[in-house]
């Protein structure tokens, strides 16, 4: 496909069917008006709610808290369908990955209409700017490629539906308390006030503020879990490492590569530990994050006026803030443009001088190359800050027999970055210790840590992003003719939306060498112009037809076309079928194809590796296991995190997707519901990055991608976004309720939603061998979020027993993680698999005292620990992903109504 390419002949085509249909329509009969019908999420043809062909789910807002959860983050985590990340590890704060395709590939919107995406990777939404407080409920969408909303969404769509109206107030506040010290606490207090009845007054206004905050997690907080036992249980022991940064600081000389230290044999609690070979560790449990400390403030508005039965004006206006403070290891005393830190004779902290580190043998006063971690400043933080705005006019009605709907979005969304404490200028760091400001070998005197604050960049921002959308759009649809089964349907629409985004790293960052990071600016636009069209033929009274067509111009990728096809065929009373068919089109995101592309490395990879040229090993993908090459510092090419580029990539190309499923529904006794949905997408020319370990587990075919420097150290590693090969995903989505026949002890049902998968296969790169990923660190990554290998599990589900009498109700919920394959990057004899992880939830309410509510819960009833893991990106054992770390914890909410 041509960039750039004027409408092609379909285009046309398309927009010819919709005008003679139209013009058929104007001749047909109005819609019967009692018929008192809605729009539901997946089409644009108002419908009764039990009409759906296509597979939905729902949450009510009721049930947030009456499963414990405090976070949208919370929700999406526990859904069957999602591989979702959480603010715990993801910097760019709380998204949704359906079906784990990858977040890109999931859309979000906001009352059937989109937000502006969060600011730099410019692909999704960050839901920790959607209000919750305001939510009535939110509805998931399984069948992906919507022809409706995008053909983007090749994962599913997640529509989150505010409150129609509200009248009076409500206060609500929530406390939430881990059992074992440390963080993890969180706070939350909402305020909403309303006013007006659409009844009787003909308008409603009503407005909401909600805030949350959690406080940070640390490793140390949870020794247990992090434990050099553990670690070496499992192949992970620290102390097998040399060498590195670590305080006091380890040198080597340029005659003498070997790393040593004036303090080997006790380093200095609890900045290191010793390490092998002489030399000092840095203490990871000391410095590192469970859960990264986050808040979120949320203020919603809406307004609405109707004006008739069927006619309405609303007005809503959405602000968003989300903060994140993300801890990491201190300042490190890194090269500055080539340049080593180092300490010469002259410094009175040079071994046996008048500081008082003690004499070594072996030095002749040749200056000292010094790796040192800056532990008097503490851990370094930085401060990310999301501001989402959106402003929706919607005016919905009737002209005749049409239905109509149309509404204009302007959505702004900005996200700076700071550098919040703790970091300091590169060449500051190095003059310090030239002149003998600084001691590596220690804590600083008075005089040292006045320098420190000379050089201190604190409260300074480095990176300031925006990305704006805005959309315009309108629908109609209408009865066409009656049929056995009913009205045939007609809805046709139009929309056009304009993106925008910009990204500067700021000058700031060329002065700051530890993150690896300069300064930058990218940019880029899109205009997007689409037609569709959808159409309800109802056969008989037992099966209904639904067509649908998108066709949409990207003034950047040209154009594209894409159909869906969906039916409902209901035989008996208890047993409905149905099933969908779609294709796919996700043209690369204006990050991916527009953002910074820097000549050089951009930042270190997550994980630590071994050069495979430098560090060679007969399994190069187990870090550690290499020895350096003459020459070569081993903590500088062994076991390191070494230099990547990431960025844009104009050369990329569209992905495709073609999908269908095929369920059924049925009530099998009374008072009992099950649903068995089997879904099937494939995807091709596939927009990601590769897991970082797909570079070591063979590093001589991705040769090309190690970048060296003329003396063959390595520059980078290329890590930008590519177009691989493709994706083959496929499982059963199952659901079940019961409710048990009434009695004296109360209602009691019984729920059931689970994902069974069958298919989950990588293809890296056309014509390579597909590689199933079920159970297992795959080779697929949450696209342009994090290079982390994604996790698929076999079964996920949740669980619930729910319980109500009079004014008390309970609830149980288990969320259920099937066991799967650990990554296993160590020795063999260290491979093992993660147990299942299934804790319970419990919550009880009561709402007999007037006006107010309580909900009393506890998280993890049982105080399940998260699995162990080797995986190699954390320096603990547990992957904050998959599995909370807080343990047990209890909450208490009460919400006063006036």
């Amino acid at each position: 496909m041509n960039k750039r390419a004027t409408l092609c002949q379909p285009r046309l085509v398309l927009t010819s069917i919709a005008l003679a249909v139209l013009a058929v329509a104007n001749q047909a009969a109005a819609q019967d008006a009692s018929m008192q019908r809605v729009e539901v999420t997946g089409s644009s043809i108002k419908r009764l709610a039990n009409e759906e062909a296509l597979p939905i789910t729902t949450i009510k807002a009721e049930e947030f808290a009456q499963r414990g959860l405090t976070t949208l983050a919370d929700v999406m985590m526990a859904l069957p369908q999602s591989a979702s990340l959480a603010p715990s590890n993801a910097g760019s704060g709380t998204n949704i990955n359906l079906r784990g395709l990858g977040v890109n590939r999931t859309l979000v919107l906001l009352n059937g209409r989109r937000l502006a995406n969060e600011a730099i990777s410019s692909g999704y939404a960050n839901l920790d700017v959607i209000p919750m407080s305001a939510l009535a409920r939110v509805e998931i969408l399984n069948d992906g490629a919507s022809s409706i909303y995008g053909s983007d969404a090749i994962g599913g769509v997640v529509n989150f539906v505010t409150k129609r109206e509200i009248v009076g107030g409500s206060i609500t506040g929530q406390w939430v308390e881990p059992e074992r010290s440390g963080g993890g606490d969180e706070q939350r207090a909402t305020l909403t006030f309303g006013k007006g009845s659409l009844a009787s007054d003909g308008w409603n206004a009503y407005a909401t503020v909600d805030f949350h905050q959690r406080s940070r997690l640390a490793s140390k907080d949870r020794p247990d879990l992090g434990s050099d036992e553990i670690l070496a249980q499992i192949g992970r022991s620290r102390t097998i490492g040399s060498g590195g940064y670590a305080m006091p600081a380890n040198f080597t000389t340029a005659t003498n590569k070997t790393a040593r230290n004036p303090y080997a044999g006790t380093c200095e609690a609890p900045y290191s530990i010793v390490g092998a070979k002489n030399t000092c560790l840095i203490d990871g449990n000391e410095y590192g994050t469970a859960l990264h400390e986050n808040s979120q403030l949320s203020f919603y508005a809406r307004a609405t006026r109707q004006f008739s039965e069927d006619h309405t004006f609303t007005v809503e206006y959405t602000r968003g803030q989300a903060e994140i403070l993300a801890a990491r290891n201190p300042t490190q005393s890194v090269a500055v443009n080539g340049v080593t830190a180092q300490l010469p004779s002259s410094s009175k902290w040079y071994p046996g001088n008048s500081g008082g580190v003690p004499a070594m043998s072996g030095l002749n006063g040749a200056p000292l190359i010094v790796t040192w971690s800056v532990a008097d400043l503490g851990i370094a933080v930085q401060k990310d800050k999301q501001v989402n705005q959106r402003l929706a006019f919607v005016d919905e009605g009737k002209f005749g027999a049409w239905d109509y709907r149309t509404g204009l979005v302007i959505g702004i969304s900005d996200r700076e970055n700071y550098y919040d404490r703790g970091f300091v200028r590169g060449q500051g760091l190095l003059d310090g210790l030239k002149s003998g400001a600084l001691n590596p070998f220690g804590l600083q005197d008075q005089a040292g840590l006045d320098y420190l604050k000379t050089i201190s960049v604190d409260g300074i921002k480095n990176r300031d992003s925006r990305t704006t959308y805005t959309g315009a759009d309108l629908t109609v649809s209408r009865a066409l003719m009656d049929l056995a089964g009913g009205s045939m349907a007609l809805a046709i629409g139009a929309d056009v939306n304009h993106t925008t985004t910009r990204d500067d790293k700021l000058a700031i960052q060329n002065e700051v060498q530890y993150l690896n990071s300069t300064a930058s600016h990218g940019e880029g636009q899109r205009n997007v112009y689409a037609l569709y069209a959808e159409l309800d033929v109802p056969l008989t009274k037992q099966l209904t037809l639904n067509f649908a067509a998108r066709d949409d111009y990207f003034s950047d990728f040209g154009n594209t076309i894409n159909p869906k096809a969906s039916f409902r065929w209901e035989p008996t009373k208890t047993l409905m079928f149905r099933g969908s068919a779609n294709t796919g089109f996700r043209a690369p995101t204006l990050f991916d194809a527009y953002g910074y592309r820097l000549p050089g490395a951009t930042g270190k990879t997550n994980s630590r590796w071994d050069d495979p040229v430098l560090c060679p090993s007969a399994t190069p993908a187990i870090a550690g296991s290499g020895t350096p090459l003459p020459g070569y510092v081993e903590s500088e090419v062994c076991d390191v995190q070494l230099p990547k580029q990431v960025g844009s990539n104009s050369n990329l190309r569209p992905e495709k997707s073609r999908g269908f499923t095929l369920g059924m529904v049925m009530e099998p006794i009374k008072s009992m519901t099950l649903s068995l949905d089997y879904w099937n997408i494939r995807m091709k020319d596939m927009l990601a990055n590769l897991p970082e370990q797909v570079y070591f587990q063979d590093p001589a075919r991705y040769a090309n991608l190690f970048v060296r420097n003329p003396d063959g150290t390595l520059a980078f590693i290329n890590n930008t976004t590519m177009n691989l090969g493709g994706q083959k995903a496929a499982g059963i989505d199952v659901s079940a309720t019961y409710r048990f026949p009434r009695s004296d002890y109360g209602d009691f049902r019984v729920e059931l939603d689970g994902t069974y998968l069958t298919k989950f296969d990588n293809q890296l790169f056309p014509g390579d061998a597909w590689v199933s990923n079920i159970g297992r660190f795959g080779n697929a990554s949450n696209g342009t979020t994090s290079s982390f290998p994604i996790i698929t599990y076999r079964w996920k589900h949740t669980l619930k027993f729910g319980w109500s009498k009079g004014d008390w109700t309970a609830q149980a919920t288990q969320n259920y993680n099937d066991k799967y394959e650990d990554q296993n990057l160590v020795a063999e004899q260290y491979w093992r698999d993660i147990n299942s992880y299934k804790p319970w939830n419990l919550t009880v309410g009561y709402k007999g005292i007037k006006n107010l509510q309580l909900i009393f819960g506890i998280t993890n009833v049982f105080d399940a620990d998260p699995p162990v893991t080797n995986h190699s990106g954390y320096s603990f054992s547990y992957l904050s992903s998959a599995a909370s770390p807080i343990g047990r914890s209890y909450n208490l909410r009460a919400t006063y109504n006036f």
